[in-house]
C-alpha cells in the first residue's frame, strides 16, 4: 500500500461533502474517481494532496512518496519554449549528464588513488543515470511531444503564444516525464483531440507507478482504470474493475440498495403504526409499550436514502413527422479558409434512421462541415440536399435561439405552449436544472449552462433530422445516459459531431472519418471502428483497385467499393448478382463484427472475475481473516457468485470460438 484514506469526512459550513470516504491503493494500481458535479471528487484529490485538512479521518502516504497534479485549473503561465519546459522535468538528468562530462575530464588528469576514487563516483552516477533511462530521455521527450499533437515544427514556439489548451497539455506532458510515484488527473482529456487520448490511455495504462484520474470521459476511465470509486451522497463505495464492470455491478447495488431502503422504510412504518395504536388505547401498559418501542425504532440505524435516477426524466424523442428515406446528400464538397485547404471533392449520403458521428483530429474541419451541411456556413463548392419531408434540428453551442432577457422556464414555456409544468421541469432537471435555478435569468448563466438550455429545446423539437456539435459537453455522467437514451431511441436521423468516444460507442450505427481531406466511413460504432479503422480506410482512399477516390467517398452509405466495380472484381458478373453477393458478404461482416465484439466484452468479463476470485483466495488464507468468521462466509459467498458466472462465461466463450 503507498496511498489510503481512512474514514475521509469533509464538510463546508453545514454541507457535508464526503463521509467516511475509505480506499487504498497499491504501486501501480489505475483507480478512476466518479460521480455527478458536486460530489465531492476533486475535493478529494485537494485532500490526497494535502492541500486541504479532513474534519475526521487520516491521509496515509507512504515515506517519501511522490505525486504529481494536473488540475483543471492549472497554472499555464510558461516562459520557456515547447521543449525547453519538457527538459525542465529531466533538469536533474541533465545535471547529472553534465556532471559525467565533467568527471570525464577530471580523469584524463588523474592517476593512482585520485583516478580510482574519481572513477568509482563516475560508476555510481554512470549506473543511476542508466538506470533512471537518460541515455534516452530526449526521445522520451520527444514521444510525448509528440503523442499530445505536437510537432517538431513546434519545439521552439514561446508557449505564451500557444492556445489554453496546447498549454495545458504542455503541463500535462511536463508532469508525465517527471514520473511521480503518484499521478493525479483532474479531467485529464479535455483539451485533447481522439489520437492524444488514444496515446494518453496506452501510457497511463502501461505507467510504472499508480494513477488516480477524475474523468467524465467513460471510455478513457474504461480503457485505463482497474478500480472504480463511486462517491454517491458523500459516501465512497470501490469497484474493482473498469468502467464496465462498474456499470454492471453499480446497477445491482443500486437495486439493491432501493430493496434495503424500502424494506426499512416499510418495517418503519408498520412499528409507527402499532406505536400510534398502542398509545390510542390510553392505558398505562399500552403506553409503556409504545414508549419501549419508540426507543427501539430510535435505535435503528437508518439506511439512507440511494441516489434517485428518476425515471421520468428519461427523455423520449418522437419526431412529428417521418422523412422521406433519402435524409442527406452532399456532393464535391469544398471548403477552405485563405490557403488553409480543409477539403475537397467531399461528399456523402445519410439515410433516415441513421445515427451517424463525425470524427477526425482537430483542426480538420469537422465543425466547418456540419455548419456547411446546415446551411448556417457557405461552401466554395458542392451541393447540399435535403431529401423530402425532412425538418432539420441544429446544435452549435452558441445559442443564438435563446432570449438572454427569459428565465429558463418561460423560455421552456414559451417555446412548447402545449407542455405542461411537470413537464418542462423534469426535462430541465435531465439537463442539470433543478429548484430555483429554473426562474434564473438565460442573460446571467454561464456558456456552458446556456448550451445545456439550447439543447434541451432542442431535444423536444418537432425536427426528424438532428445535427450538433459535441452535445455531451458540460454534461455530467448521469445527463449523458439520459441523452444517449434518448438518442438511441429516437426513431429519426442525427449527424453529429463529439469527441466522447463512449457517447458514440453507445449512439452511432455509423462514424464518418474526416481525415486528410478526405471522408471515410465505417459501419457501426466507435469499437468496430478502432478494429478496421486502417483497413476501411486505405480500401476506400486509394488502395481500392476499382473505384477512384473521389467515387469512393460520395456514393456509398455502408462501404465505399460501388457495386459495378465489385461485379468487375467478380469476373464479370451481372450486376445484379454481384450486388446480392455485395450484400451477403455486408451481412457476414457485420455478423462477424458483433461475434468479435461480444468476445472482447466477455475476455473483459472473465478475467475482471478471475483477478477478483485470486484476490479472495489470497485474503481467505491471511492469517489475520482466519478468525473473521463474518468476512469468510462474506468472501465465500461472493466466490460462489464468480465461479457460477464463470461457467456460464466459459460456455458462451466456447460457443463463440467455435
Amino acid at each position: 500500500m503507498i496511498l489510503a484514506c481512512q474514514n475521509i469526512s469533509k464538510s463546508y459550513g453545514e454541507t457535508e461533502v464526503l463521509k467516511s470516504v475509505n480506499f487504498h491503493i497499491e504501486e501501480k494500481d489505475k483507480l478512476a474517481i466518479v460521480g455527478v458535479n458536486g460530489a465531492g471528487k476533486t475535493t478529494l484529490l485537494r485532500l490526497i494532496l494535502g492541500e486541504e485538512q479532513p474534519d475526521t479521518g487520516t491521509v496515509v502516504r507512504a515515506r517519501e512518496l511522490s505525486i504529481g497534479y494536473l488540475s483543471q485549473h492549472q497554472d499555464i503561465s510558461f516562459q520557456n519554449t515547447v521543449y525547453q519546459e519538457m527538459e525542465q522535468a529531466k533538469a536533474y538528468l541533465i545535471r547529472m549528464e553534465q556532471r559525467l562530462r565533467e568527471l570525464e575530464e577530471e580523469m584524463k588528469h588523474l592517476e593512482g588513488d585520485e583516478l580510482e576514487k574519481v572513477l568509482e563516483t563516475y560508476n555510481r552516477l554512470s549506473t543511476r543515470y542508466d538506470r533512471e533511462n537518460g541515455y534516452a530521455y530526449e526521445s522520451e521527450i520527444a514521444g510525448v511531444l509528440k503523442g499530445l499533437g505536437f510537432s517538431e515544427a513546434d519545439y521552439d514556439r514561446d508557449i505564451s503564444s500557444l492556445s489554453g489548451g496546447q498549454k495545458m497539455r504542455i503541463a500535462l506532458g511536463r508532469l508525465l516525464l517527471s514520473h511521480p510515484d503518484v499521478v493525479l488527473l483532474d479531467e485529464p482529456t479535455n483539451h485533447l483531440d481522439m489520437p492524444s487520448i488514444s496515446w494518453l490511455e496506452g501510457f497511463l495504462s502501461g505507467y510504472p507507478g499508480a494513477v488516480i484520474v477524475v474523468s467524465h470521459d467513460r471510455y478513457f476511465i474504461d480503457k485505463v482504470s482497474n478500480q472504480i470509486l463511486e462517491i454517491e451522497l458523500g459516501r465512497s463505495v470501490l469497484y474493482r474493475g473498469n468502467y464496465s464492470f462498474y456499470r454492471e455491478q453499480s446497477e445491482k447495488r443500486r437495486a439493491d440498495a432501493w430493496k434495503a431502503y424500502l424494506n426499512q422504510q416499510a418495517e418503519i412504518q408498520h412499528e409507527e403504526d402499532v406505536i400510534r395504536k398502542l398509545k390510542s388505547f390510553n392505558r398505562e401498559k399500552s403506553i409503556k409499550r409504545a414508549e419501549s418501542r419508540e426507543k427501539m425504532l430510535d435505535r435503528i440505524e437508518r439506511v439512507d436514502k440511494p441516489q434517485e435516477v428518476k425515471a421520468d426524466m428519461r427523455l423520449t424523442l418522437t419526431p412529428v413527422t417521418e422523412s422521406g428515406e433519402d435524409v442527406l446528400q452532399a456532393e464535391h464538397l469544398k471548403k477552405a479558409f485563405g490557403e488553409n485547404l480543409l477539403f475537397e471533392e467531399l461528399g456523402l449520403d445519410i439515410k433516415r434512421g441513421e445515427h451517424v458521428a463525425l470524427i477526425g483530429g482537430n483542426g480538420t474541419g469537422k465543425t466547418t462541415l456540419l455548419k456547411i451541411l446546415a446551411r448556417k456556413m457557405p461552401k466554395d463548392m458542392g451541393s447540399v440536399n435535403f431529401g423530402a419531408r425532412v425538418r432539420m434540428g441544429y446544435f452549435d453551442q452558441e445559442n443564438q435561439d435563446l432570449s438572454m432577457d427569459k428565465t429558463l422556464f418561460d423560455e421552456m414555456s414559451d417555446s412548447f405552449p402545449e407542455m405542461n409544468n411537470t413537464r418542462i421541469r423534469n426535462v430541465l432537471a435531465a439537463f442539470l436544472f433543478t429548484g430555483d435555478k429554473v426562474f434564473q435569468k438565460i442573460g446571467d448563466l454561464s456558456g456552458g449552462e446556456r448550451g445545456r438550455v439550447s439543447l434541451a429545446k432542442l431535444m423536444l423539437s418537432p425536427a426528424n433530422l438532428l445535427i450538433l456539435d459535441e452535445p455531451t459537453n458540460h454534461l455530467d455522467i448521469p445527463s449523458k445516459e439520459i441523452l444517449e437514451d434518448a438518442i438511441r431511441s429516437y426513431t429519426g436521423t442525427v449527424l453529429y459531431v463529439s469527441h466522447d468516444r463512449y457517447f458514440i460507442n453507445q449512439t452511432a450505427t455509423r462514424i464518418l472519418e474526416l481525415r486528410n481531406k478526405v471522408l471515410t466511413s465505417y459501419p457501426g460504432n466507435y469499437d468496430d471502428y478502432e478494429e478496421n479503422r486502417e483497413k476501411l480506410y486505405q480500401l476506400q482512399n486509394g488502395d481500392n483497385p476499382y473505384a477512384d477516390t473521389n467515387e469512393s467517398v460520395t456514393k456509398s452509405g455502408f462501404s465505399i467499393v460501388s457495386t459495378e466495380a465489385y461485379a468487375r472484381e467478380a469476373g464479370g458478373r451481372a450486376g445484379g448478382s454481384a450486388k446480392e453477393e455485395y450484400l451477403a458478404r455486408k451481412e457476414a461482416y457485420a455478423a462477424e463484427r458483433k461475434k468479435a465484439s461480444d468476445k472482447r466484452k466477455l475476455e473483459k468479463q472473465i478475467a475482471a472475475a478471475e483477478e477478483e476470485l485470486e484476490e479472495i483466495d489470497t485474503k481467505m488464507n491471511l492469517p489475520e481473516n482466519a478468525t473473521n468468521a463474518m468476512l469468510l462466509t462474506e468472501l465465500s459467498n461472493r466466490q460462489a457468485e464468480l465461479e457460477e458466472q464463470l461457467l456460464g462465461w466459459y460456455e458462451e466463450m466456447e460457443e463463440l470460438t467455435q
